[in-house]
């Protein structure tokens, strides 16, 4: 593709088939360019304000150190599972995705991106599959796909699975009491919208029940948390349980939100560390214009700290327009992936007031006098995020870890 009409599908009027026109995004001669769209000048919304402000003209994306496209395209754009499930459909349609730019795998998208942008005309305008999906078939399939042992990917996993960013296997769904659907378009009446993650290579088999007892560990310490659960699926002889969290890019209705990660709205690269959570907080401040989001900004970082969550790096956190009325403003998401992790080097993909290794009180506190956050707001946030830690066995047992595994995961969460 070298051009795509790119559209708006948040709001009370976007419906799936009437999105708000947005722009076009150009592709040529291994350059991307974008111009906004003379109905959306008149009425603006500060999609991308850092890197792709709304005004009129042609807009040459000149960012090449960060990549092809302007950020709030690219957070359109899987990385890592939903990626290689994306690169796997395209060779079983006999297409080298070798030989593809950014705006062919936007054009293999369409409708099915996460967030509330669109691509127009979307390569695949069939309807979203109705048809049950079975969980232990899907996490069968994910790790034969993982492993490069699948003969064949089953279109299920192949939509379900194909938007989503980080390198866990996950799927998008649809849920209503016991019933699962490919949640990765428009959803049938009643269903709710939901992420469910798969085990990876060299997870542990209690890797579910691990990330959802840390998710009632966060809610505990005040940090602002979808709602969670734990999906069953008997596998074999065993029933295994699949953490499942519920999506905060939709509304309970399955209506879009526009969302844009923080690597991508500064251009950064989050897979090489070179942030600082001072900069999280400032770039909280500076969109949100709001302390109380600072604040939240601030305690994620201390329980990350806590619990030895070092993958924190800079798609790790996001931001959303205001859901309701994306007039409002931006403002944080809220928490994902905050589970006991490895980072580079054995440091935090994101320093804390310049500390990676060893991050302690006194850098949390340099972070928060940097950021304008008081010390008794400091405090109370260290305090709440120790208390929660202090009783993970509690969270563990909720979630039914077995003892060795709740021991395990005791030995790398510490006090601040």
């Amino acid at each position: 593709m070298n051009e795509l009409d790119v559209r708006l599908a948040c709001g009370p009027a976007a419906g799936p088939e009437s999105p708000r026109p947005v722009g076009r995004l150009g592709w040529r001669d291994g350059r991307s360019y974008f111009e906004y769209d003379p109905a959306f000048l008149e009425d603006p919304l500060p999609l991308s304000p850092f890197k792709l402000p709304v005004r009129p003209g042609l807009i040459e994306h000149r960012d090449h150190a960060f990549g092809p496209l302007p950020g709030v395209f690219d957070d359109s754009l899987p990385d890592g599972w939903g990626l290689l499930l994306m690169d796997r459909e395209l060779q079983q349609r006999g297409v080298d995705p070798r030989t593809l730019n950014p705006l062919d795998r936007l054009h293999h998208l369409g409708r099915r991106t996460m967030g509330a942008l669109t691509y127009h005309p979307p390569a695949d305008v069939r309807s979203n599959d109705p048809s049950d999906l079975r969980l232990a078939e899907l996490a069968a399939n994910a790790a034969d796909v993982q492993a490069g042992d699948a003969a064949e990917l089953l279109p299920q996993l192949a939509r379900a699975g194909g938007s989503p960013g980080g390198a866990r296997p996950k799927v998008l769904v649809g849920v209503h009491g016991d019933r699962l659907v490919s949640g990765d378009d428009t959803l049938p009446p009643d269903h709710t919208p939901w992420l469910v993650k798969f085990r990876g290579n060299g997870d542990d088999l209690h890797t579910g029940r691990i990330e959802y007892a840390c998710s009632l560990m966060a809610r505990a310490a005040g940090i602002p948390m979808p709602d969670t659960r734990l999906f069953p699926a008997r596998i074999g002889r065993r029933t295994e349980h699949f953490f499942g969290v519920a999506r905060f890019d939709r509304g309970p209705l399955g209506e879009r939100r526009h969302m844009h990660t923080l690597a991508n709205l500064i251009h950064a690269n989050f897979r090489v560390p070179s942030l600082d959570y001072t900069d999280l907080l400032k770039v909280t401040s500076t969109l949100t214009r709001h302390h109380a989001d600072v604040v939240a900004a601030f305690r994620q970082m201390v329980f990350n700290v806590a619990i030895n969550n070092r993958d924190d790096h800079a798609k790790n956190f996001a931001f959303l327009l205001a859901p309701n009325d994306p007039n409002a403003g931006w403002r944080l998401t809220p928490a994902y992936d905050i589970v006991p992790a490895p980072g580079p080097g054995g440091e935090h993909s994101t320093t804390v007031a310049g500390e990676g290794h060893s991050p302690n009180r006194d850098h949390c506190h340099r972070v928060a006098e940097a950021a304008g956050v008081r010390v008794a707001e400091a405090d109370a946030a260290i305090d709440a995020v120790n208390t929660a830690v202090s009783n993970w066995p509690a969270y563990a047992d909720d979630a039914g870890c077995p003892a060795a595994v709740s021991r395990r995961v005791a030995a790398e969460l510490r006090v601040i």
